[in-house]
């Protein structure tokens, strides 16, 4: 990675961290335990992978970073609402996320399931009235009906139970494909898609251009995150090395191959990058983070 992208990573953690602080209700403020376990969940970790696409697709728009802090503490709202719910015991029952223990174990189940909920409410009161957002109102009901779609049934929530439906089974690589597209890659798509629909005037061949793109680095992620899984440790993931391996759940190594998931990657990121060829230098960052999300470490 070069420091130019590493400090671009460091200088969005730090902006997305202020922002969704900004916008979370205080702990002291009535119900406090369930406003102490949103904060525990959102704050303080994590890669923030898809508020700094918001962020990197707005940077190749000419659209100001204040601008896409509502947008990208939109979706990050969504994305952390997933992993409370993912790691309860009646999903992927993990004790570990983001280098500490899951928001069940550190409350309990009943406000794990409460936190989430509140969070996917936050995400789209968000997205309605955050007066940083400088969106049309037609285009705050189109980014409102984008997050919708890529959290629900034809979405990530669909995704995952597609998910938990085909553990312990035997699928082709498209039923897999189509499974990541919703559980993983709708949300990724829905955090450039904010960012595009930020620009009132944007050309229909741009924002088609950015969608592929996010699309592949949707799938690329996913199939990272398998490699990961069988590659890495807990220590550095921050969540339970080989849990998909446990659960005898489909993986782009089960299906391809070591060597095969990784030319996978490959081919996703070099896709990614050909839906960017429209754009000049000012899609940089964008470009550099699909290289960074098939060669992370965690």
């Amino acid at each position: 990675m070069s420091n130019a992208l590493k400090e671009y990573l460091v200088a969005c953690q730090n902006r997305v961290e202020r922002a969704l602080d900004a916008r979370l209700i205080k702990e002291t403020i009535l119900p406090q335990r369930l406003h102490a376990a949103i904060r525990y969940s959102t704050l303080d970790g994590g890669k923030r992978m898809r508020p700094m696409l918001t962020y990197a697709t707005g940077q190749a728009l000419g659209i100001k970073e204040a601008a896409l802090d509502g947008p990208a503490c939109a979706v990050e709202f969504i994305h952390v609402y997933s992993l409370i719910h993912d790691d309860l015991p009646a999903m992927d029952n993990d004790d570990l996320r983001r280098g500490k223990p899951t928001c069940h174990i550190a409350f309990d189940h009943a406000t794990a399931i409460l936190a989430g909920d509140a969070l996917q409410a936050l995400a789209f009161e968000t997205l309605a009235h955050d007066p940083s957002i400088i969106a049309t109102a037609e285009n705050r009901l189109k980014m409102i009906t984008c997050l919708a779609k890529a959290s629900g049934s034809q979405g990530m929530v669909g995704g995952q139970a597609i998910d938990l439906d085909s553990v312990g089974k035997k699928i082709s690589l498209p039923e897999l494909e189509n499974m990541h597209i919703h559980k993983t890659g709708a949300l990724i798509r829905a955090s450039v898609n904010l960012a595009a629909l930020s620009k009132a005037d944007i050309r229909a061949e741009q924002a088609e251009q950015l969608d592929h793109y996010a699309k592949c680095i949707g799938l690329s992620f996913q199939v990272k995150d398998d490699i990961l899984d069988i590659e890495s440790d807990t220590a550095t993931l921050g969540k339970t090395q080989g849990k998909d391996i446990d659960n005898d759940k489909p993986t782009y190594p089960a299906l391809l191959g070591m060597a095969g998931a990784k030319q996978k990657a490959q081919e996703l990121h070099e896709a990614a990058l050909t839906s960017l060829s429209g754009f000049g230098p000012e899609a940089d960052l964008l470009r550099d983070l699909s290289l960074y999300i098939i060669e992370r470490s965690h």
